[in-house]
């Protein structure tokens, strides 16, 4: 029989390597086409990034709040205790800091697509984005190695 706090713990573990290895996998690949300054490249990879934030990210990120609340309700720990309400915070801004990433994804696969299409150069708009992306990204990142310690030490303040 398999014990129900493993199963858990290990679909926990789970999501947070999958939150935290698509996160640098998708930034490391749409950066390094973007700086390659191959627009039809880019276009194509930002559609992929669009597709893997979809279906890796928020997936990931739907079932780490649902893993976490019954971690908490099995394994007896207050769910007010510093370590567990230093997380929710972290957690809190990662998503900050990922909610409008995804919009701007959006609009930079649009972008790159409709300059493939136009034969154009890539518009200013998409470095501004390319940018602003950039710059979410780093504070984001830095949360989730912060959130994996918080997950693994438990301080207690």
């Amino acid at each position: 029989m398999i014990d129900a706090y493993v199963m858990l713990k290990w679909a926990h573990i789970l999501g947070a390597a999958v939150l935290f290895g698509t996160g640098a996998g998708i930034a490391w690949f749409q950066w390094t086409a973007w700086r390659a300054g191959d627009m039809a490249a880019f276009a194509a990879v930002a559609r992929l990034v669009v597709k893997a934030d979809w279906t890796f990210t928020l997936t990931a990120g739907l079932i780490q709040p649902l893993t976490g609340a019954a971690l908490i309700l099995h394994a007896g720990w207050d769910p007010l205790a510093d370590w567990l309400v230093l997380a929710y915070g972290l957690y809190a801004f990662v998503f900050c800091c990922w909610a409008p990433v995804v919009g701007l994804q959006l609009r930079a696969r649009d972008l790159a697509a409709a300059a493939v299409v136009s034969g154009a150069p890539a518009p200013a708009a998409l470095g501004r984005i390319m940018r602003i992306w950039f710059l979410l990204g780093w504070p984001g990142f830095l949360a989730m190695l912060a959130l994996v310690w918080v997950m693994i030490a438990k301080p207690e303040f």
